[in-house]
This record gives C-alpha cells, sequence and structure tokens, in this order.
C-alpha cells in the first residue's frame, strides 16, 4: 500500500526537480553574455596629466622602458588616428601621455 504512494511521490518530485532545472537552465542562457576585456577606466581627464594617467590611457604599467611607451602610443594611435576617422582630442591626449611617459613634458601640454 505505501509502495505506490512513495513511487508517486518519487515522480512527483523528479518532475518538479525537473521542471526547475529547466527554468534555471533558460534563465542561464536567456543572461546577458559578460565581457571578457579588462574594464575601462571609469572618469574623465584631470586637468594636468600624471604619470598613472599617461600609463592608463596607453595601457602600460607606469615603469616600463622607453619602446615599450613607444609601441604602445602607436598601437593605440593607429586605432585612434584623426585620419582614420579617430578624435583630434583623444589623439592629442594619446600624444600627451606618451611624452609624460617618456618624461618630454610635466603634463600640461594639451592643446584642448
Amino acid at each position: 500500500m505505501a509502495t505506490p504512494f512513495l513511487t508517486g511521490l518519487a515522480v512527483a518530485a523528479t518532475a518538479l526537480a525537473g521542471r526547475y532545472g529547466i527554468q534555471a537552465w533558460q534563465a542561464f542562457k536567456a543572461r546577458p553574455p559578460r565581457p571578457k576585456i579588462k574594464k575601462f577606466y571609469d572618469g574623465g581627464f584631470q586637468p594636468t596629466m600624471t604619470k598613472r594617467e599617461a600609463a592608463l590611457i596607453l595601457g602600460i604599467r607606469e615603469n616600463v622602458p622607453p619602446e615599450k611607451v613607444k609601441e604602445a602610443h602607436r598601437k593605440v594611435m593607429v586605432a585612434n588616428h584623426p585620419d582614420a576617422g579617430g578624435s583630434h582630442f583623444l589623439a592629442s591626449k594619446i600624444n600627451e601621455a606618451k611624452d609624460v611617459m617618456l618624461g618630454k613634458t610635466k603634463g600640461s601640454g594639451s592643446v584642448f
């Protein structure tokens, strides 16, 4: 007498668990994908560019050799050059970042 009751209870529990699993899988598939890239720096430019900000703009560390600075500057500039549809403002900030990292200026030479 108890065997059919327990069997029915097991079938009902399995059905509810399966339903919950399907709903959880559909919710998992429907969520937006997470970006696999680094999070960008939140915030605008500082009035006087610091070495930290220059390193963030170029995507390098603060204490890298000049060759790495020039290589990073070239990569960022190719992507943001005004002749290729980039912004003049960003190009000037990228150039200023290179100058700050190479020690050519104190960081106040932006045209904008």
